[in-house]
This record gives C-alpha cells, structure tokens and sequence, in this order.
C-alpha cells in the first residue's frame, strides 16, 4: 500500500515538474525585443552595490558588455535555483514530519512501528536542516566571489 502511494506521489512530482514550468511560462506571440543580455530578476541581486550600476533598473536587463555581468547574472540565478529549491525541500520536510507523528502515534505499542515513526521524522529534521543550508549557499557564493 506504501509503495503504491509512493509511486504515485512519484509520478505525479515528475509530471509537475516537468509541465508546471512550460504552463507557468506560456507566452502569446515572441517578446516584441530579444534580451541581448542576462535579466536579473532577483530584488536581492539588484541590492548588491556589485551589481546596481551594471543594469538598466527599468528593465533588470544586463548588457553582455558590462564587466560585472557574468558574476551578477550568475548570483540571480543561484538565488532562483536556491529558492525554489528551499520551497520544495520545506514542503516536503512538512509533510513527512506530519506523516512521521502520525506513524508515531498509531503506532499502539508496536516497538516498530514506533521505530519506524522516531526514524521519519529524524530524517525530515535532516531534511528541514538542508532546506536551510540550501538558503545559505547563495550567501556563501557571494562571500567568496567577493560580490
């Protein structure tokens, strides 16, 4: 029974991430200007005093000529995959967590059972502690690129 609702939250996580972005992402016609540059997009990398005189503000564009492009564009997108990436860990830690106190506590005696419930929410503890770490990493990145 376990396995069975597994797979299924399996296969319906693989189709989410695989349709949810071209969905959420669907646009009607070509952008009416192609970006010759990276768009940053992230109100923490447009604060950095690095990367504020490099792009249009307007627009978030920055032009490939810049010097300190590469390195801002680069922050914008770890702090996307960093996000999104806490998001999930903190929604799925959440769920085991309740999934873990619920084997923990219909567990009536059982000494496995009871195992099994201390051993979930262990490592969704584990897990809530990688989701922080993942929100970390940008700050880190940041601190030894020098930006």
């Amino acid at each position: 029974m376990m396995k069975k609702i597994l797979s299924i939250f399996a296969a319906a996580s693989l189709l989410a991430v695989l349709v949810l972005p071209a969905v959420s992402l669907a646009q009607s016609g070509l952008p009416e200007q192609i970006p010759t540059g990276c768009v940053i997009d992230n109100s923490t990398v447009r604060g950095l005093d690095a990367c504020k005189d490099q792009f249009d503000s307007s627009s978030g564009l920055c032009p490939t000529t810049n010097t300190n492009c590469g390195a801002c564009c680069l922050l914008n997108t770890i702090y996307t995959v960093t996000n999104w990436v806490f998001y999930i860990l903190m929604l799925v830690a959440v769920l085991m967590i309740v999934y873990g106190g619920f084997i923990y506590i219909s567990a009536a005696g059982d000494p496995a059972k009871a195992a099994k419930g201390k051993t979930v929410l262990t490592l969704s503890i584990i897990g809530l502690a990688i989701a922080l770490l993942a929100k970390l990493i940008p700050s880190l990145v940041r601190f030894i690129l020098g930006v």
